[in-house]
């Protein structure tokens, strides 16, 4: 009783009869028949008779009849899932049952049609039947007999011949209730009289297994439902137990005598009989019966009422149907689940609030209400831990805010923090969330929280890592803060603790050297200035280590690319990126940049630019002397200087390297750099500059080849100079007189400035030159009466050719050497004639031999007729010539003072060329003097 009392009860039900006008037929029909057996499914309410009649009653309350037995109907039983009524009565006298199968779907002469007819009959010895399950596949039928027997029949249930029949069991106790279930790929078979219960595999042998060693009643036995985990529910006094094919499951103290047992969805219908007797109802005198509805998974009375001998409960058109002993079908409507919770909700009772909402399936916005109202009413009651609970519940739905408002009251610090923390648990904090629960843990110092949220490693994140870790470093938890940022790989929050909370510097190096490629570089750039000046030398060694060939710490020296044959990938940063985070460690700077050097000697200019000029600082900022060592100290610095410049791999840039040392006065860099780009008038400049007259011939003889020029430079150098130069200035004129560098006169014309260069200096020039001089007029003399003489020769020749005839006594052709025969060709360049079919392909007009000699003359002479009137050019040549008398005489062989003129000949008027020295005047239009007889031929000369 006190178990029953527990139950709360509630009217989720309805009443009402159906004895209203517009269904008065049903009540007459109802009151006339005599009740032996209901049924329903597929839409109608199914009721036989003792008369052997089936009435069946539709939706609107409609009824049909026929007649199924010619005695009686004594068991019904409706198919759910197919339009198929199975019934038992008697059509003869004494105990005869009949099996009928019937389709409702087709209908013979008014009435359904019946498929299969059988008997009943458990052995020879007929019995009455007291209950019947079919299988809902049609396969599996069950008779229970009150001789204690149950035949099951196998095969298709709608025909005779497909169907086989065996008794699975016997007993001396009439069978009270038979139910199927499927479990697995078994199919059992429930069984129970009033003194046993067992279950049996008709599948596998008809394996039994005895459930119980009691009973129950007829019509107290049920299954739960049509699932695969239904159960089989047995109804005894004041209890009710549940069966699973193995054994007994659990069992609810239920108050009263169980007449009958009724499942209707999530619901357990029970009849039982009242205890006390109400007044008789129209005299009948008949006791009273309470229907009970229980919500079994929810734990209450749905509903409960009294009805006066109830002979079946129904179910159909989703409601209750009660058929009383007054002969009135009563219909009890369920309520609608929004009536329940308002309801429920009215009583404060919102844990069967919710747990019916569930049973419902109740849309999760419904759900998520209810949650809310539930966690308001306890945190107006002052249970704030009951209160969030339910309000965890809403995460995802309602919003957080809400919640957290409540919540901000320091007192209220813990439950603050389990909501925070069930919201990162379902990944829907946002970084507000993530900032306001880490500032709980850390208000409560509860390291261990603290500990358990960031560190646990087999835990997914929930959070989003950033705020974390924002919030570890204000509140001081370095730790925690380095633990996530490295964990998750967010270098750069890593590195700002390390370096501005901690200022671990080596340990921040450490960290970089772990990274990829991409990242080294990235923070090596960002916090390299700071690195360098704390931790120089690691932070120098990782550098090197990055624009080589990098590779993380924490990787292994052989990757698996070149274990499986192919080639290794080099990743190398650009090294002049890095230069402007030495900018306070000028030493490791040199260090870094010698690395580079040796490793990479085609490192680009910068690189070399830099550490030249860090190497002329580093010497001209050494003091001056004053012991050995220390001068010793300076040449070696001055001598890795020059190295460094007269590296042959050595990528500097000339300009910039001669401007660093011109701006540090590197002598030995600004010479060799001279040099080098071939600046060799610099490098006399210099030693001009500073009258090192020794250097001075030496750089004359080092590279007055490359450029003569130099020995002009030098002897207009000394002849400036009035100190005692005679050797040099001797040295000189003997270079320029032996490359004929200088006319003598200009020679003459430098010296003349010199109060110190006496004649004496240079009268051995002097005397050379014109012997020289008179030797070549001797020589051009000899060469002219030569060309004279051949001129006259060649006159005459031509001459002799235009009078004279010519005698041919060539004996062979020149091309072939054969004997000369007719017809031949002969030319008057002396012995050369041809046989004339040997000519053919050959110019005719041209002899084989001479033609290419002649051609050679024919080609000068055209190219003197195209430049003999270029005199633009000519007077530029002239301006520009140092000897211009050498030029002048090249151009009268080039013809350009050869006239044409027209001359009258006995055969016409010819175009002639002549050479002709011209007026004064002419002369004077030629070289655009002024007045020619004021023109001294030197000054022409010069």
């Amino acid at each position: 009783m006190a178990a029953f009392l527990q139950w709360r009860r509630f009217n989720f039900f309805d009443k009402e009869t159906a004895c209203q006008p517009t269904t008065r037929e049903v009540f007459d029909k109802l009151q006339n028949i005599n009740i032996s057996a209901c049924a329903s499914g597929r839409g109608q309410i199914i009721v036989g008779d003792h008369e052997g009649f089936l009435h069946f009653i539709n939706r609107k309350m409609e009824v049909t009849e026929f007649e199924a037995y010619k005695i009686r109907v004594t068991h019904l039983f409706q198919m759910k899932q197919h339009n198929l009524l199975i019934t038992i009565g008697e059509d003869e006298q004494g105990i005869n049952p009949l099996i009928k199968v019937w389709n409702l779907d087709k209908m013979e002469r008014g009435s359904p049609l019946c498929t299969r007819i059988a008997r009943a009959i458990p052995g020879n010895k007929p019995s009455p039947v007291t209950c019947l399950t079919v299988h809902e596949n049609l396969n599996w039928m069950a008779v229970g007999f009150q001789c204690g027997s149950v035949v099951l029949f196998k095969g298709d249930v709608t025909r005779d011949r497909h169907s086989k029949f065996r008794i699975v069991y016997e007993n001396q106790r009439p069978i009270t209730g038979l139910g199927f279930r499927i479990s697995g790929k078994s199919i059992i078979l429930f069984i129970v009289t009033e003194t046993n219960i067992l279950s049996i595999n008709i599948s596998s042998n008809d394996y039994r297994t005895s459930l119980d060693k009691f009973g129950c009643k007829a019509r107290c036995a049920v299954m739960s439902g049509m699932t695969q985990d239904n159960q089989f529910v047995v109804g005894r006094q004041d209890v009710v137990y549940f069966y699973q094919p193995d054994g007994r499951g659990p069992c609810l103290a239920l108050e009263g005598e169980k007449l009958m047992l009724f499942w209707f969805r999530g619901y357990l219908v029970t009849v039982c009989r009242e205890k006390r007797y109400m007044s008789p109802i129209n005299n009948t005198g008949m006791a009273m019966n309470i229907v009970t509805i229980y919500d079994i998974q929810n734990k209450f009375i749905a509903f409960i009422a009294s009805f006066p001998e109830v002979i079946d409960v129904v179910y159909e058109w989703g409601a209750i149907f009660v058929l009383a002993g007054d002969k009135k079908l009563y219909h009890l409507i369920e309520k609608d689940t929004k009536t329940k919770l308002d309801m429920l909700f009215r009583k404060n009772l919102y844990n069967i609030a919710i747990s019916l909402a569930k049973s419902q399936q109740y849309d999760k916005g419904g759900l998520i209400d209810i949650f809310t109202q539930y966690g308001d009413h306890l945190y107006s009651k002052g249970d704030h831990d009951g209160a969030i609970e339910q309000y965890m519940k809403t995460i995802g739905k309602l919003e957080a805010s809400y919640v957290i408002r409540k919540f901000l009251d320091a007192q209220r610090i813990h439950n603050l923090t389990k909501y925070l923390q069930a919201l990162h648990k379902g990944q829907l904090a946002t970084e507000e969330h993530t900032t306001l629960l880490l500032n709980c843990y850390t208000r409560l110092k509860d390291v261990s929280k603290l500990d358990k949220f960031i560190k646990t490693k087999d835990r997914e994140v929930d959070f989003d890592v950033e705020t974390a870790i924002k919030v570890c470093r204000q509140a001081g938890y370095y730790e925690h803060a380095l633990f996530l940022a490295e964990k998750h790989n967010i270098h750069e929050w890593y590195l700002k603790i390390q370096l501005e909370d901690i200022k671990d510097y080596k340990k921040a190096v450490e960290y970089i050297g772990k990274l990829k490629f991409e990242e080294a570089e990235e923070n090596l750039k960002k916090y390299g200035k700071i690195l360098m000046s704390e931790v120089p030398q690691p932070t120098t060694e990782l550098l090197k280590q990055l624009c080589t060939d990098y590779r993380p710490s924490d990787q292994p020296l052989v990757d698996q690319t070149v274990l499986d044959g192919g080639s290794p990938k080099i990743q190398k940063a650009f090294a002049e990126e890095f230069i402007h985070i030495f900018v306070n460690s000028s030493a490791r700077l040199t260090e870094f940049l010698e690395h580079m050097i040796k490793v990479q000697p085609n490192s680009p200019s910068l690189l070399y630019n830099t550490l030249l000029e860090l190497y002329l600082q580093d010497t001209i900022h050494e003091t001056e002397p004053t012991n050995e060592p220390n001068n010793t100290l300076k040449a070696e610095k001055e001598r890795r200087t020059l190295e460094l410049l007269q590296g042959s791999e050595a990528g500097y840039d000339i300009d910039q390297a001669l401007v660093l040392c011109q701006m540090h006065n590197f002598t030995a860099g600004i010479l060799y750099l001279y040099e080098k780009a071939e600046l060799y008038q610099q490098i006399l400049r210099y030693y001009m500059d500073h009258d090192k007259y020794k250097q001075v011939i030496d750089t004359c003889k080092r590279f007055g080849t490359q450029e003569s020029n130099l020995w002009v430079q030098a002897l207009s150098y000394f002849a400036m100079k009035e100190d005692n130069c005679k050797t040099y200035l001797m040295e000189v004129l003997s270079h320029i007189d032996k490359k004929n560098l200088l006319s003598p006169l200009l020679v003459i014309q430098s010296l003349a400035h010199n109060s110190a260069a006496t004649l004496s200096v240079v009268k051995d020039y002097i005397v050379k030159r014109l012997q020289q001089e008179n030797d070549q007029i001797t020589e051009d003399e000899r060469l002219i009466q030569k060309y004279r003489e051949d001129t006259c020769k060649k006159k005459l020749q031509i001459e002799e050719l235009k009078t004279s005839a010519k005698i041919f006594q060539a004996p062979k052709c020149s091309i072939c050497n054969h004997a000369l025969e007719i017809p031949s060709v002969h030319f008057l360049c002396e012995p050369h004639s041809y046989h004339q079919h040997c000519l053919e392909g050959y110019n005719e007009n041209e002899c084989f031999v001479c033609m290419q000699n002649n051609g050679k003359v024919m080609e000068v002479i055209r190219a003197q007729e195209q430049n003999k009137d270029i005199h633009e050019h000519f007077h530029n040549e002239l301006d520009r010539a140092q000897d211009g008398f050498s030029m002048i005489a090249d151009y009268f062989g080039r013809g350009i003072f050869t006239k044409t003129i027209p001359v009258v000949t006995s055969t016409g008027l010819e175009n002639r060329s002549y050479t002709h020295p011209g007026t004064n005047k002419e002369w004077c239009d030629l070289f655009n003097f002024p007045n020619w007889p004021e023109v001294h031929l030197g000054s022409f000369l010069c």
